[in-house]
């Protein structure tokens, strides 16, 4: 697998503050690479660092094999980016826009394939300052993508956006990962991070303290699968201990707790039917990239799922 970018021992720091602090990892080509982490966790810093907007203070880095602090006009003619105050003049229309920015690059972009390509064509003649909160990030995405660059970096682009909006743009950084162009997204909505990304690389107080897909986040650090139901009459707990993958079973009163590894769902199932059990209000939670946050710093995240 192609790496596209290759961090080693980042580090940066502004007099006493240090804002990122030996941070490693690497992205590869094709996927959508997620930085994951509360405000001020050092997400933005280190994806600036990327982009050749501020200058590391220690460390080494490579972007498509190219020194982002030294070959900055060289590597952005291949990385694009939505930052996280992207803001454009209220009365600039959107095609005007698209045309404005498309003149940056060589070949010309044509402007009515790029808004039709984004939905944005019914759109083309409405004011910047009109658009709801889906449709500026749908054309933040857009600009971000005029010239076909190698990488997108997509700075907290749900922010603000209700639930509808939030989706909707979820689909529009499926659409820009299966054009083939690399995604890294900044986020510190957990629920976004474990819907859209490939790896999640979680930042807390400016240091990568995990990174793995999620799934392997959540099996390695997010706890337990808990099952809850309700029974009416005698239920033999030796029986539920007995299913592999069951660490412990609590009954208090009518209800019913297990916990255990996510192989013992679909034994627990199995066990109650072969008692005669028919339980109540069934729930299994399996654990969630929140609980892995929890885990790793000891606090819950600052943006909880909101969908």
């Amino acid at each position: 697998m192609d790496t596209v970018i290759s961090v080693d021992h980042l580090r940066k720091t502004y007099a006493d503050v240090v804002a990122v602090d030996d941070v490693s990892f690497n992205v590869h080509h094709g996927e959508i690479f997620g930085i994951l982490g509360a405000n001020g966790a050092g997400k933005t810093t280190t994806v600036e660092i990327l982009q050749g907007l501020r200058a590391p203070t220690g460390g080494r880095l490579e972007v498509l094999g190219l020194d982002p602090h030294r070959e900055t006009d060289r590597l952005r003619r291949r990385l694009g980016a939505q930052l996280q105050a992207s803001a454009l003049p209220d009365r600039l229309r959107v095609a005007e826009a698209v045309r404005l920015f498309g003149r940056l690059h060589t070949p010309r972009v044509d402007v009515g394939a790029t808004l039709e390509a984004w939905g944005l064509d019914r759109l083309r003649d409405r004011p910047f300052g009109v658009l709801s909160g889906g449709e500026r990030q749908r054309l933040f995405v857009a600009l971000a993508l005029l010239g076909d660059p190698d990488i997108v970096v997509l700075d907290e682009l749900t922010t603000g956006l209700d639930p509808t909006a939030r989706r909707a743009t979820w689909d529009v950084v499926r659409q820009v990962r299966a054009g083939g162009t690399t995604v890294v997204l900044v986020t510190h909505f957990m629920d976004e991070a474990e819907s859209l990304c490939d790896r999640v690389a979680v930042m807390d107080g400016g240091q990568i303290v995990a990174c793995d897909t999620p799934r392997g986040l959540t099996a390695r650090l997010g706890g337990p699968v808990t099952i809850t139901f309700d029974v009416t009459g005698r239920l033999d707990r030796t029986t539920l201990l007995a299913v592999p993958g069951v660490d412990s079973v609590t009954i208090d009163a009518a209800q019913v707790t297990v916990a255990g590894q996510s192989v013992a769902a679909a034994g627990v199932a199995v066990a109650l039917a072969e008692q005669g059990i028919r339980p109540d209000d069934y729930r299994t939670r399996y654990p969630t990239l929140e609980d892995v946050f929890l885990s790793l710093t000891g606090r819950p995240p600052s943006g909880r799922n909101r969908t």
